[in-house]
């Protein structure tokens, strides 16, 4: 929890506040606190929201529908004033982690507590469903683990059937990886659509993945409309289980149990009160959350409270300690060594008075990435940069502030993701994180440094969907937009005169294999009006590919467009240069690398690569490569760049929100990285709503003499004419 800013009001009607759970560009959430003890979530929505008629019915709609479900499965609302200058929802604050923060801390729930979960969730759907209300984003950010029971939470995107629709239609509404098939076409939200929800988030709880997949949005929803789900070998070893799943989990609404029947279907019997059906870890955090509220921080007089006094800030009376005793008692034992201390740092943040006569803070940027598993070249390349722009900036005279570089390595491996993060996190001095290299890696992270408030800044973690996660702390400086494809297209089409393009989408490649060639296909004509493609689709494993180019030769294909892996690549090198082709050739960037030039031999000469990051040879960086052989002896990699500016914009960041060289909060950090532009070596930085940097660059990189040569950046793509 974050302290309260002097801006912020110290009440809220009937609810002393304590200090901020969390915001975004919307609101406020506030921990506050009732003349009795009670404690509650309020979201304050900030007044230029509430002057718009459409923007403040919606919020009416989500208080009405909130205030209609009655469960004890769902988050209470205990109060609400639409009209208010700035409106305002208060709900009973569960004091424990959202199912998504669970899994990334601790990993997959056992089989039984998936099953319980299931039939908690299921009832609570049930009394929406029957109050004619439907939820829209079942997702694991929406449930909360307390000390008695889950709770389903946010019912801001809910609809009752009484109530018009408020947004566009061609909008989707919801979280893709969670969003049924039939919202992601675009057809309305049916209580049917909240039991596929849950299918994927039951899925979700027992592997630690999406059933559909990460990546770009395009991809996740393709995958949710055309691909069966992938339910692991988690879920399979329970087969009554995996028969519900897969039914809640079907193309067609009507051919999934209502919440009613999965309730019934679901044998395990739901928790009374208490946490004996989680996994010891979980519980252990749960009892942390808990026992921190008997520490509570004290309530400052804030700028908008000006003639609160100590008194008269108490709120009337302190807090029922028998009542939070009595709570964090309820089945676990209260932790008190370093996991509680740990989320009591995180509560009081930075600015947290050290202890009399401790050493000054340090300030620290860490890096989470791979180090030792697969993409260890990648990770190291990122490590290098960020010592490299460290280095830089200390090297200057007038310096605020000295910085210094910790890592954590997760070896490429979802598994150790979550590790790597609290270890970096635990590190108060740690003011920022470079990370992680891969995009498996960037799932069982995201809540965790959310929670913490700790800005982290991927490079080559491209996907532009983690579906589950929390992205209050999460920025992207390289995220794989439309345009990279969109890039390939100008470069084929418009720029070399392919009008028949070949694109051939081999499944064995990663889970954006799909939307490379998708947009391909559907972007072609905007560069090329009188161009078509042929495509073509090779299941995974395999092995031949010779007898697909054939094909695509004989439908009179003058370019190609190859999306998979390395290997597949060569194999359409190889194929292509024996059948004498010589047409422009392109494979997506993630095939790119050694392990295609050395399969692919003579064979890959001239075939082109547009890729999110620059290259060694680029005239931008001929400094950064100087200072990168003085230190390493080498040239930089790829990546190197794009971390060495990611670590700048961080710096130039932290030189504004630090002032006159106080230390700044996670926090501030967080909220300054947000606003304004910076320019790096590579490119321009400024960030959408999303956190993902707009207007992203694409590189041609072209074979030459046996390497892979950087040819220079590619004008952003525009429409032909």
């Amino acid at each position: 929890m974050e302290t309260l800013h002097p801006s912020d009001p110290s009440r809220i009607a009937g609810y002393r506040l304590l200090g901020r759970l969390g915001a975004g560009g919307m609101g406020v959430v506030y921990l506050g606190r009732t003349d009795d003890g009670e404690l509650a979530a309020v979201k304050v929505i900030r007044a230029e929201f509430a002057d718009e008629a459409d923007f403040r019915a919606r919020f009416r709609r989500e208080a009405d529908i909130a205030a209609r479900v009655d469960s004890p499965w769902a988050v209470r609302v205990t109060g609400a004033d639409p009209d208010a200058a700035e409106p305002w929802l208060a709900s009973a604050f569960v004091p424990g982690p959202s199912l998504a923060e669970a899994v990334a801390a601790h990993g997959p729930l056992p089989l039984r507590a998936v099953r319980v979960l299931g039939k908690a969730l299921a009832k609570a759907l049930r009394v929406m469903h029957e109050q004619g209300l439907v939820h829209r984003d079942v997702k694991p950010g929406n449930v909360l683990l307390g000390m008695d029971r889950p709770r389903l939470i946010d019912f801001g995107i809910a609809r009752g059937g009484d109530h018009p629709a408020l947004t566009s239609t061609d909008v989707i509404v919801g979280t893709p990886g969670f969003l049924p098939p039939e919202q992601a076409g675009g057809l309305g939200a049916e209580p049917a659509g909240d039991v596929f929800s849950l299918g994927c988030l039951l899925a979700y709880a027992a592997t630690g993945r999406l059933p559909f997949g990460s990546g770009a949005v395009d991809a996740v929803l393709y995958r949710t409309v055309h691909d069966e789900p992938d339910l692991g070998p988690e879920v399979l070893a329970d087969p009554e289980l995996t028969a519900l799943l897969r039914t809640c989990l079907a193309k067609e609404p009507d051919a999934r149990p209502t919440a009613q029947e999965m309730d019934g279907a679901l044998s395990e019997d739901t928790p009374d009160a208490g946490t004996a059906w989680l996994p010891d870890p979980v519980v252990a955090t749960i009892a942390e959350r808990a026992a921190a509220l008997l520490a509570l921080p004290g309530i400052d007089e804030t700028v908008a409270d000006p003639a609160a006094s100590p008194a008269a800030g108490s709120g009337g009376q302190e807090p029922s300690r028998r009542r939070f005793l009595a709570l964090a008692s309820g089945g676990a034992v209260l932790a008190t060594g370093g996991g509680l201390a740990a989320w009591l740092a995180l509560r009081d943040g930075d600015k947290a008075k050290p202890p009399a006569g401790a050493a000054p803070r340090k300030w620290v940027i860490g890096v989470h990435a791979d180090l030792s598993g697969p993409q260890k070249s990648a990770g190291l390349a990122q490590e290098r940069g960020v010592r490299l722009a460290v280095d830089a900036f200390n090297s200057r005279k007038d310096k605020p502030f000295t910085l210094s570089v910790v890592t954590a390595d997760d070896a490429g491996q979802a598994d150790r993701s979550a590790a790597a993060a609290t270890g970096l996190i635990a590190d108060r001095d740690v003011l920022a994180v470079i990370g992680p290299t891969v995009n498996a890696s960037v799932i069982p992270c995201l809540e965790l440094y959310g929670e913490a408030a700790v800005p982290l800044i991927t490079v080559s973690a491209l996907a532009t969907t983690f579906s589950t996660t929390d992205r209050r702390s999460f920025f992207q400086s390289c995220p794989l937009f439309t345009a990279q494809v969109a890039a390939v297209n100008m470069q084929l089409a418009r720029n070399q005169g392919v009008r028949r393009l070949g694109v051939l989408c081999d499944r064995d490649g990663d889970n954006d294999t799909w939307q490379a060639v998708l947009l391909a296909d559907r972007t072609l004509s905007i560069f090329a009006p009188d161009a078509t493609s042929y495509g073509r689709v090779v299941p995974r494993g395999t092995r031949d590919l010779s007898p697909v180019v054939t094909d695509m030769l004989a439908h009179g294909i003058d370019g190609m467009f190859y999306a998979g892996t390395p290997t597949g690549a060569a194999k359409v090198a190889v194929a292509l240069a024996g059948a004498g082709f010589k047409g422009p050739r392109a494979a997506d960037y993630s095939t790119a690398g050694a392990e295609f030039l050395t399969a692919a031999g003579p064979a890959a000469e001239g075939w082109q690569f547009l890729t999110p990051y620059t290259g060694p040879e680029a005239p931008e960086i001929v400094d950064l490569a100087r200072a990168h052989r003085a230190a390493y002896r080498t040239a930089p990699e790829i990546w190197t760049a794009e971390a060495y500016d990611a670590t700048g914009l961080v710096i130039d960041r932290l030189a504004t929100a630090a002032g006159g060289g106080a230390r700044p909060a996670r926090a501030d950090l967080l909220t300054a990285l947000a606003k304004g532009t910076y320019r790096g070596l590579t490119r321009e930085y400024t960030f959408d709503d999303m956190r993902q940097v707009k207007g992203n660059l694409y590189f041609l990189h072209r074979v030459e003499g046996g390497r892979i040569r950087y040819a220079g950046p590619i004008a952003q793509p525009t429409a032909a004419g």
